[in-house]
């Protein structure tokens, strides 16, 4: 049986949920390859990127599922991360902005993530 965007998918959160990156990476790609239009893969990608620290292809995943849901909150939040991370406050700051607005609880998690390296600085 053939698996869908949504399996590869579901595959690839539950590899996050136990922080196997590689494999959460791999089951991501395969479900934006069967999917392209899947910003929640795409965001998945994302984090699992980050979370390699490969920072450049997390924010170029992050940005694709913003392409294609504007205002997802969460996927800018993760964006925002992977600035703090790279050490572009400024970005960071500028994503925040965006968040704000959308969702206070994230836009909080930013703010803090932005605050914590501010002072490590």
């Amino acid at each position: 049986m053939a698996r869908t965007a949504e399996d590869r998918y579901n595959e690839g959160r539950a590899f996050a949920h136990n922080k196997q990156w590689g494999p959460a990476e791999d089951s991501y790609r395969e479900a934006v390859k069967l999917r392209a239009g899947f910003p929640e893969a795409w965001n998945g990608l994302g984090y699992a990127l980050r979370n390699q620290k490969k920072y450049e292809e997390s924010v170029r995943a992050y940005e694709e599922a913003l392409r294609q849901r504007p205002n997802y909150a969460e996927a800018l939040e993760y964006l925002g991360e992977a600035y703090v991370q790279m050490g572009k406050l400024d970005e960071a700051r500028a994503v925040l902005d965006r968040l704000r607005p959308l969702d206070p609880k994230e836009a909080e998690t930013l703010a803090q993530a932005i605050s914590s390296a501010t002072i490590r600085r």
